[in-house]
């Protein structure tokens, strides 16, 4: 799934050698912060730069991720995504398409502290092992690997939230009227179990979607600065350098989309079916995969494309921007800077 020289380069003209337009009022952009790479201090700064950049883009496009996920559990309710919009404001306004926001928020900062924060560390710690040499030659599969090692993590994180946040939004009826009573609902029910019975889906979601987010931004943004711009990466701007990130980071998202979409489908209705006395997880996700079918299966692919897409490309936009901040360089592309 990750992206070859051959289809960057389709992004490329003949007499085109600059893929972001040149700031000549910007000096270019060196690294220069007191925090040393692959320092703890690194480590955290990384966790609180994922926090933003998970939190912020996914409570923004909270209502596009209900209207898929009702779309993924109710076949026909809207047609489209743009109907579900004009429905769901002329019956329930702004709050109705900002329902599950909280958990939504929540959520996504705590997966983003663990997505970014490990996979930094991950990245950090599994080169280490490999050796430099091992190392630059499978750079690569450190990628895969260190990113498939943070989702695990992020995800045990994220997964009490997400299963609130569905039921709040795929309820037929109000799940319930607060947060901490869709909690306490929750609890009641079915206990610890109620929080993570769709970790594991959660997993076969996401850790997929991070590996392809993560290794296809490092690959695209590598490329871009080898294939289609003309300097090397340091003597671009901030502007300029941010540009390229939004740019690897949408690029990456629209694989992300595909490739995890069907385990999304299944999170979103194995929260909202009941589960038979003595069933496990398993046997309900089969029971469920097998009523979808495989067109069911793909259905809200659209929506989520669009939402995951923009997503990315926001998340890696605002992690990047915040390292850029706190004088870090930006990712990929190039070596980052050893402390002397």
């Amino acid at each position: 799934m990750l992206p070859s020289v051959q289809t960057l380069s389709a992004f490329k003209g003949t007499n085109q050698k600059l893929f972001v337009a040149p700031s000549p009022a910007e000096k270019p952009f060196v690294a220069h912060s007191t925090v040393e790479v692959n320092s703890p201090r690194y480590f955290y700064t990384c966790a609180v730069g994922g926090s933003l950049a998970c939190g912020l883009t996914h409570y923004a496009l909270t209502p596009v991720d209900m209207l898929k996920c009702r779309m993924q559990v109710s076949k026909g309710l809207y047609n489209g995504i743009f109907d579900g919009f004009k429905k769901v404001s002329a019956k329930e306004g702004l709050k109705g398409l900002y329902l599950g926001g909280a958990p939504t928020l929540l959520g996504y900062s705590m997966q983003g502290m663990g997505k970014y924060g490990f996979y930094e560390y991950f990245k950090f710690l599994y080169a280490g092992l490999a050796g430099e040499e091992a190392a630059a030659k499978y750079k690569t599969l450190l990628f895969l690997s260190a990113s498939a090692s943070a989702e695990v993590i992020a995800d045990v994180l994220l997964c009490p939230m997400e299963a609130l946040k569905v039921k709040m939004q795929t309820s037929t009826t109000p799940f319930a009227t607060s947060f901490l009573g869709g909690i306490r609902k929750i609890n009641a029910a079915e206990g610890i179990n109620g929080f993570y019975k769709g970790l594991a889906p959660l997993w076969m979601r996401q850790i997929p979607y991070t590996m392809v987010k993560f290794a296809t931004f490092e690959k695209t943004v590598e490329a871009i600065y080898k294939h289609l711009l003309s300097k090397p990466k340091d003597q671009y701007s901030k502007t300029e350098q941010l540009g390229v990130t939004f740019s690897a980071g949408y690029f990456a998202g629209i694989f992300c989309a595909i490739v995890s979409h069907p385990a999304d489908t299944l999170v979103s209705k194995l929260n909202n079916v009941a589960k038979a006395e003595g069933e496990s997880t398993g046997a309900i996700a089969m029971r469920i995969l097998k009523d979808l079918g495989f067109a069911g299966v793909w259905a809200g692919l659209g929506p989520r494309i669009f939402m995951i897409g923009t997503l990315t490309a926001l998340q890696w936009f605002i992690y990047d921007s915040f390292k850029v901040q706190t004088g870090l360089p930006t990712t990929g592309g190039a070596a980052a800077p050893k402390k002397e």
